[in-house]
């Protein structure tokens, strides 16, 4: 065998071995899928539309929340902004993984940026320079974007027939989806402690009826995080 058909065998290996790991996330972020479709009809967008908002923006949470805005008819600007810093994580995550994207070709680096999930993270953010494979992330990171997608399709289409289909309480899989992202990558004290400061700020701020909430509980979650980091190295 030549060089050349090992070399095709093997990335095609590790592409299949992506899709395969990124199968459970995949299952698990289908709900979350079927409601940003029929969410998307429901706030008045056309289904063109709507399917363009998950093949171009590709981030759930940021789509839930625009629609959500659309509906209540805020403006561009506002909607941006918040786009913004919802997405805004995933700026830490590029900062996190460019060591081992930065030095690959530029249609590398578009390609595995543009389909940088929580969940591709989760997969391969951890994984060290050398152990990283462009192919792998691709395969799971390709794999999610069309399970998402056609999900979405699916909720378009689900949208336009079944009345109320968000109330079926299907918002859940956004929480599960988080959950099972979160819960594995705790290993150190300084992430149970962003993690736990994060959740009670959420509830607290919540109950208590105060706008931008969450992102007040996401920016106290990661100080606390880095508070604890800073003191554990301190004393050693």
């Amino acid at each position: 065998m030549n060089t050349q058909v090992h070399n095709t065998l093997n990335r095609r290996s590790l592409f299949i071995q992506g899709t395969v790991a990124m199968v459970p996330l995949s299952v698990a972020v289908i709900p979350w899928g079927l409601l940003a479709g029929s969410y998307a009809i429901e706030s008045g967008l056309s289904p063109l539309e709507s399917q363009a908002l998950s093949a171009i923006l590709f981030a759930g949470s940021a789509q839930l929340v625009a629609t959500g805005m659309l509906k209540a008819g805020a403006g561009l600007a506002t909607m941006l902004l918040t786009t913004l810093f919802i997405t805004s994580r995933h700026f830490l995550y590029s900062v996190s993984m460019r060591e081992k994207i930065g030095k690959l070709p530029l249609r590398w680096r578009l390609a595995l940026g543009y389909l940088l999930t929580d969940e591709l993270f989760a997969i391969c953010g951890n994984k060290s320079e050398q152990r990283f494979e462009p192919w792998y992330a691709l395969g799971a990171g390709l794999s999610f974007y069309l399970c998402w997608n056609i999900a979405t399709l699916i909720g378009i289409v689900a949208g336009s027939y079944i009345p109320a289909l968000n109330e079926l309480g299907l918002e859940f899989a956004v929480a599960a989806t988080f959950i099972a992202l979160v819960i594995p990558n705790i290993k150190n004290t300084a992430t149970l402690s962003a993690v736990v400061i994060a959740l009670v700020l959420s509830v607290v701020l919540n109950l208590a009826q105060l706008e931008g909430a969450l992102m007040l509980a996401s920016i106290g979650g990661m100080l606390a995080g880095y508070l604890v980091e800073t003191c554990t190295r301190s004393t050693k």
